[in-house]
């Protein structure tokens, strides 16, 4: 049953799936951890694939999708949406980057986003009268954290999603180093309404690529991928919970 914006079918989709931003890091994520990986979708250029996990352990073989969400909550919200509504996904984790805000975090470190705050109107509407809380699947959550290694510095915790890359908003900086979020990025808070909405899970898994508060060296588009992999193995953890 093919959508407006996602041309598959019913089956086409594993129960989870990772979401990367870019739909060429999709690509790439397919190749380098699926087995047989097909592409199920390409509708304006925004492809998903679906194979089974190529690496080792007890999840080996186990079916597994990836697809790229686009930048930006509406975005999201389109292809979460219909995913959950229409082929069946159980689990999406947002695979993507983040710029620190907290002193704690640094360039190259990962967040695992329990919640997300938002200056977007995205979640407003959900519930009359109340201010919706976009958090993530606890469950999900806690199986990324359990999988990191020693050798990765992993925080779990409050983010923000923007609606703006370059809009700065004054006094808003100090005010979320006060307040001990972790990072900003531009799509969780609505993944997480979304999934909230269809009683499904949800979770970003975030590399920390450039830092607001302090000095810090941006990484380059080499690092992005090579330092990307911390943060896929903990999405993939969570992804077959």
């Amino acid at each position: 049953m093919a959508t407006p914006h996602i041309n598959a079918e019913l089956g086409d989709f594993a129960p989870a799936v990772l979401m990367p931003g870019d739909p060429k890091r999709a690509g790439r994520m397919a190749e380098q951890i699926l087995d047989s990986a097909r592409m199920v979708t390409d509708v304006r250029g925004m492809t998903g694939f679906t194979g089974t996990y190529a690496g080792a352990g007890d999840n080996h073989g186990k079916p597994l999708s990836i697809m790229g969400s686009g930048m930006g909550m509406p975005s999201m919200a389109i292809y979460a949406t219909e995913l959950f509504r229409f082929f069946g996904v159980e689990r999406i984790i947002r695979v993507g980057t983040a710029g620190g805000i907290s002193p704690k975090v640094s360039v190259g470190d990962v967040v695992i986003a329990t919640g997300a705050h938002t200056t977007s109107s995205m979640n407003e509407a959900r519930i009359p009268g109340t201010h919706f809380s976009a958090v993530a699947d606890l469950v999900m959550a806690h199986a990324a954290l359990a999988a990191a290694d020693p050798q990765m510095t992993v925080f779990a915790g409050t983010i923000v999603s923007h609606d703006h890359f370059y809009f700065p908003i004054p006094g808003e900086l100090d005010a979320m180093v006060a307040h001990g979020v972790l990072a900003v990025e531009m799509e969780a808070a609505s993944l997480y309404g979304v999934a909230a909405e269809f009683g499904k899970a949800a979770l970003a898994v975030l590399t920390v690529s450039d830092h607001m508060t302090k000095p810090s060296t941006d990484m380059t588009s080499d690092e992005r991928e090579t330092r990307f992999q911390g943060a896929l193995r903990l999405a993939v953890a969570a992804a077959f919970v």
